[in-house]
């Protein structure tokens, strides 16, 4: 199933895609797309529903973050060997785990809003999991079972303030829009293998981002297990996995960051499409 969430910021709806490619309303079945609802017995209630007897959404209303009550937005660096030669660092023996803020999560196609004066605006295509059951130390082998669903996030970051400005990277991972997720949570059982997933992402109509995830040093089972002995993960937590490479600041002969009036496209292989306008807030 692909579940989404509808409606103004702050008002989503929640809403189910059908055979078609319109929107349902779920609002008559569930609250939200959060908690139990994305359980193994969640998913399944819903997919035993009639789609075709829910009410269809006319239009086309904006799109929220597909889960909504994001507990822990876990992202996952240097995952792809090609974006850490890029990025001139060395490849890591365990993953590179940071937050980034859930203050910052936004819509698949809301703009991108980069800090005054910004500087090193950049952009990453990465694969996003949603946890469906809590997850506290579990084999490697069992780690999927615990996977909800899967989704498209654009790890917007800030360069400068990521790797220029002393501490950890979360202060340039996490300014308010630089968590865009979506437009769907397409449930695991639609995707089969995570490691078998095209990404891509365009600059103003240029390819910048090409990329498979099979090329993850680290994949998503060795990732759930890995974070579920760092950290307890509950039901709609979001691990964004890495990206490969093609970033801003990975362009030669020199980088390229984000400036007002951009425009970003990116999408990964059956997990739908994002665009987003790029400005500075005043």
């Amino acid at each position: 199933m692909k579940f989404l969430r509808f409606g103004s910021a702050g008002q989503e709806k929640p809403g189910v895609l059908d055979g078609d490619g319109r929107i349902r309303d779920l609002s008559g079945e569930i609250l939200d797309i959060a908690g139990d609802v994305l359980s193994p017995a969640g998913i399944a209630r819903l997919s035993a529903l009639d789609l075709s007897a829910l009410p269809i959404v006319e239009g086309k209303p904006r799109l929220g973050c597909p889960v909504a009550q994001v507990g822990k937005f876990i992202a996952v660096g240097l995952n792809y060997a090609d974006h850490a030669a890029e990025a001139n660092m060395a490849l890591p023996s365990e993953p590179v785990i940071f937050s980034k803020a859930t203050s910052c999560i936004v819509g698949p196609n809301d703009d991108v809003v980069l800090p005054p004066a910004s500087k090193k605006g950049d952009w990453e295509v990465e694969l996003g999991i949603v946890m469906g059951k809590t997850a506290q130390y579990v084999p490697q082998e069992q780690a999927l079972g615990h996977v909800a669903g899967y989704c498209l996030v654009n790890d917007v970051s800030e360069r400068e303030y990521q790797l220029e400005r002393g501490g950890t990277w979360d202060k340039g991972k996490g300014f308010d829009t630089f968590g865009p997720i979506g437009p769907y949570l397409v449930t695991a059982d639609e995707i089969p293998d995570p490691q078998a997933l095209d990404l891509w992402l365009d600059l103003n109509g240029r390819r910048m981002q090409s990329g498979n995830t099979r090329t993850m040093i680290f994949d998503v089972a060795t990732l759930v297990s890995y974070i579920s002995r760092i950290m307890t993960l509950f039901p709609g937590d979001v691990i964004t996995t890495g990206t490969p490479p093609g970033v801003g600041m990975g362009q030669k002969p020199e980088p390229i960051y984000l400036k007002a009036g951009d425009v970003l496209e990116l999408g990964i292989e059956k997990l739908g499409t994002q665009r987003q306008h790029v400005r500075v807030r005043a």
